[in-house]
Protein backbone atom coordinates (compact mmCIF):
# COMPACT_ATOMS: atom_id res chain seq x y z
CA UNK A 1 0.00 0.00 0.00
CA UNK A 2 1.41 3.17 -0.96
CA UNK A 3 1.53 6.25 1.31
CA UNK A 4 -0.24 8.68 -0.95
CA UNK A 5 -3.11 11.41 0.56
CA UNK A 6 -5.85 8.78 -0.48
CA UNK A 7 -4.76 6.10 1.02
CA UNK A 8 -5.26 7.91 4.47
CA UNK A 9 -8.80 8.52 3.53
CA UNK A 10 -11.13 8.18 6.49
CA UNK A 11 -12.44 5.72 8.20
CA UNK A 12 -8.84 4.02 8.57
CA UNK A 13 -8.92 0.50 9.48
CA UNK A 14 -7.64 -1.87 11.75
CA UNK A 15 -4.94 -2.74 8.62
CA UNK A 16 -4.09 0.31 7.91
CA UNK A 17 -3.44 1.24 11.63
CA UNK A 18 -1.07 -1.79 11.92
CA UNK A 19 0.92 -0.09 9.03
CA UNK A 20 1.22 2.87 11.69
CA UNK A 21 1.40 1.59 15.12
CA UNK A 22 3.78 -0.80 16.70
CA UNK A 23 1.31 -2.93 18.92
CA UNK A 24 0.04 -5.73 17.91
CA UNK A 25 -2.60 -8.41 19.68
CA UNK A 26 -3.06 -8.23 22.44
CA UNK A 27 -1.78 -4.33 23.01
CA UNK A 28 -3.68 -3.02 19.51
CA UNK A 29 -6.18 -0.98 21.62
CA UNK A 30 -7.22 1.01 18.67
CA UNK A 31 -9.77 -1.11 15.99
CA UNK A 32 -10.79 2.39 13.64
CA UNK A 33 -9.95 5.74 13.18
CA UNK A 34 -13.49 7.62 12.11
CA UNK A 35 -12.40 11.55 12.60
CA UNK A 36 -9.10 13.47 11.62
CA UNK A 37 -8.24 17.37 11.64
CA UNK A 38 -4.56 16.51 10.27
CA UNK A 39 -1.94 17.67 13.27
CA UNK A 40 -5.36 19.03 15.84
CA UNK A 41 -7.50 16.06 16.63
CA UNK A 42 -8.70 12.28 16.12
CA UNK A 43 -11.62 10.10 16.78
CA UNK A 44 -10.76 6.17 16.99
CA UNK A 45 -12.90 3.59 18.05
CA UNK A 46 -11.96 0.49 20.10
CA UNK A 47 -14.80 -2.20 20.72
CA UNK A 48 -14.49 -4.34 23.77
CA UNK A 49 -15.50 -8.04 24.09
CA UNK A 50 -15.65 -10.58 26.22
CA UNK A 51 -12.78 -12.23 24.40
CA UNK A 52 -10.42 -9.20 25.68
CA UNK A 53 -7.06 -10.87 27.27
CA UNK A 54 -7.14 -8.78 30.37
CA UNK A 55 -11.02 -10.25 31.30
CA UNK A 56 -9.67 -13.57 32.31
CA UNK A 57 -8.02 -11.69 35.77
CA UNK A 58 -9.80 -8.17 35.76
CA UNK A 59 -12.06 -9.25 37.14
CA UNK A 60 -13.57 -13.20 36.97
CA UNK A 61 -17.53 -13.05 37.63
CA UNK A 62 -17.31 -9.28 36.91
CA UNK A 63 -15.04 -8.09 34.03
CA UNK A 64 -13.66 -4.57 33.91
CA UNK A 65 -11.56 -2.92 31.37
CA UNK A 66 -8.16 -1.89 33.26
CA UNK A 67 -7.77 1.89 33.44
CA UNK A 68 -3.89 2.37 32.61
CA UNK A 69 -5.53 0.34 29.19
CA UNK A 70 -7.97 2.82 28.55
CA UNK A 71 -4.77 5.38 28.88
CA UNK A 72 -2.87 3.28 26.70
CA UNK A 73 -5.63 3.35 24.02
CA UNK A 74 -6.09 7.24 24.39
CA UNK A 75 -2.42 7.19 23.85
CA UNK A 76 -2.06 5.17 20.89
CA UNK A 77 -4.95 7.41 19.13
CA UNK A 78 -2.44 10.05 19.95
CA UNK A 79 0.10 8.03 18.07
CA UNK A 80 -2.45 7.67 15.06
CA UNK A 81 -3.11 11.25 15.09
CA UNK A 82 0.80 11.85 14.35
CA UNK A 83 1.49 9.09 12.40
CA UNK A 84 -1.88 9.69 9.78
CA UNK A 85 -1.35 13.87 9.70
CA UNK A 86 2.52 13.32 8.49
CA UNK A 87 1.77 10.63 5.99
CA UNK A 88 -1.69 12.60 4.81
CA UNK A 89 1.49 15.84 3.87
CA UNK A 90 3.43 12.75 1.87
CA UNK A 91 5.73 12.29 4.95
CA UNK A 92 7.11 8.66 5.27
CA UNK A 93 5.48 9.18 9.11
CA UNK A 94 6.58 10.84 11.88
CA UNK A 95 9.20 9.33 14.47
CA UNK A 96 7.95 6.78 16.74
CA UNK A 97 6.48 8.68 19.90
CA UNK A 98 6.69 7.23 23.87
CA UNK A 99 4.42 7.80 26.25
CA UNK A 100 6.32 9.94 28.44
CA UNK A 101 3.97 11.22 31.08
CA UNK A 102 0.30 10.94 32.03
CA UNK A 103 -1.50 13.72 34.11
CA UNK A 104 -4.76 14.56 35.54
CA UNK A 105 -6.54 11.24 34.72
CA UNK A 106 -9.74 10.57 35.70
CA UNK A 107 -11.75 7.36 35.69
CA UNK A 108 -15.73 8.45 35.67
CA UNK A 109 -16.96 4.95 34.67
CA UNK A 110 -15.91 1.09 33.99
CA UNK A 111 -15.89 0.01 30.62
CA UNK A 112 -17.19 -4.11 30.36
CA UNK A 113 -17.95 -6.24 27.57
CA UNK A 114 -19.99 -5.47 24.99
CA UNK A 115 -18.70 -1.50 24.98
CA UNK A 116 -17.35 0.94 22.26
CA UNK A 117 -14.51 3.35 23.42
CA UNK A 118 -14.99 6.63 21.58
CA UNK A 119 -11.30 7.59 21.85
CA UNK A 120 -11.00 11.36 21.08
CA UNK A 121 -7.31 12.89 21.27
CA UNK A 122 -6.34 16.86 20.96
CA UNK A 123 -3.21 17.92 20.49
CA UNK A 124 -2.47 20.97 22.82
CA UNK A 125 0.67 21.90 21.56
CA UNK A 126 4.39 20.09 19.86
CA UNK A 127 7.83 21.40 21.37
CA UNK A 128 11.22 19.50 20.75
CA UNK A 129 10.24 16.49 20.02
CA UNK A 130 7.45 16.28 22.73
CA UNK A 131 3.52 16.44 22.08
CA UNK A 132 1.37 17.33 24.80
CA UNK A 133 -2.58 15.76 23.91
CA UNK A 134 -5.44 15.96 25.73
CA UNK A 135 -7.65 13.20 25.75
CA UNK A 136 -11.02 11.14 26.53
CA UNK A 137 -13.44 8.28 26.42
CA UNK A 138 -16.69 8.01 26.11
CA UNK A 139 -18.96 5.43 25.68
CA UNK A 140 -22.45 6.13 24.61
CA UNK A 141 -22.01 10.13 25.14
CA UNK A 142 -21.11 9.68 28.54
CA UNK A 143 -16.94 10.04 29.31
CA UNK A 144 -15.30 7.37 30.71
CA UNK A 145 -12.01 8.75 31.51
CA UNK A 146 -9.98 11.40 30.49
CA UNK A 147 -6.00 12.87 30.66
CA UNK A 148 -3.68 14.97 29.49
CA UNK A 149 -0.78 12.59 27.85
CA UNK A 150 2.99 14.11 27.05
CA UNK A 151 4.53 11.60 24.21
CA UNK A 152 8.57 11.82 23.09
CA UNK A 153 9.67 10.93 20.33
CA UNK A 154 12.08 8.33 19.85
CA UNK A 155 15.33 9.00 20.33
CA UNK A 156 17.28 5.77 19.92
CA UNK A 157 16.89 5.72 16.09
Amino acid sequence: MSDTPATWALPVNVEQIQQLLPHRYPFLLVDRVIELVPDTSVVALKNVTINEHFFLGHFPGHPVMPGVLIVEAMAQAAGLLTQISSRMKGDQGSPLFYLAKVDNARFNAPVVPGDQLRLEVSLKRLMRGMGLFVARSLVEGKEVASCELMCAARSDK
